[in-house]
């Protein structure tokens, strides 16, 4: 095997080595969907979904091209891998493969007008940090208007750097009555753990 020299594109992700960092992204990805999808010339927006929007199955709305609406959805899903800001309304538009209908193209393009403004964001790795682990969790009640099922996601980040995420439909309907976020900070060396603080 010969040296290939310093890694700047692994597939798909662009990586650029700095002397403070490591920054992962996908821009080259992103500005491709734009050409992909027509999205070039249309006008950006600060957040990917509309939070007063609940998205349902719509069976009276307009049937669209499964199609197209399957490939957008699955090029988004690629995107998720250093994208974690789309990866909770990427799955919710990913339910409704099967049967897409107008409102849910609406929500999909919305998603890529979003990624349009924001081309360039990715993962920043800093060379330098305290060994801490920190994670983030959240759970919406019965988010889904189908079939009431919550949706939870959750990110853990050690050292100040994003090193997992997801964002999950829950197997069973939502039983609780409010809304938990379970924040924990933790300390940790190579050795040992201590310094668990969990919040409810």
């Amino acid at each position: 095997m010969s040296m290939m020299g310093e890694l700047t594109f692994f597939l798909g992700l662009q990586v650029k080595q700095l002397k403070d960092g490591t920054f992962i992204s996908q821009t080259k990805y992103t500005k491709d969907l734009m050409k992909k999808f027509g999205m070039e010339e249309k006008s950006s927006v600060k957040i990917p979904m509309n939070t007063s929007v609940k998205i349902d199955m719509d069976a009276d709305g307009k049937a669209i091209d499964q199609t197209r609406y399957r490939a957008i959805i699955g090029s988004l899903l690629y995107l998720i891998a250093s994208r974690p800001d789309i990866t909770f309304v990427v799955g919710v538009c990913a339910r409704f493969q099967s049967a897409p209908k107008e409102s849910h193209m609406t929500a999909a393009k919305r998603i890529l007008r979003y990624l349009r403004g924001f081309q360039e964001v990715g993962l920043w790795y800093p060379k330098e940090g305290g060994f801490k682990l920190i994670g983030y969790s959240d759970s919406d009640y019965a988010g889904c208007r189908v079939d009431r099922k919550s949706t939870s996601g959750t990110c853990q980040m050690l050292r100040n750097r994003l090193v997992s995420w997801f964002s999950k439909k829950q197997n069973r309907p939502g039983r609780i009555y409010f809304r938990r976020i379970l924040l924990y900070s933790t300390s940790l060396d190579e050795t040992n753990l201590s310094g668990l603080q969990m919040l409810f």
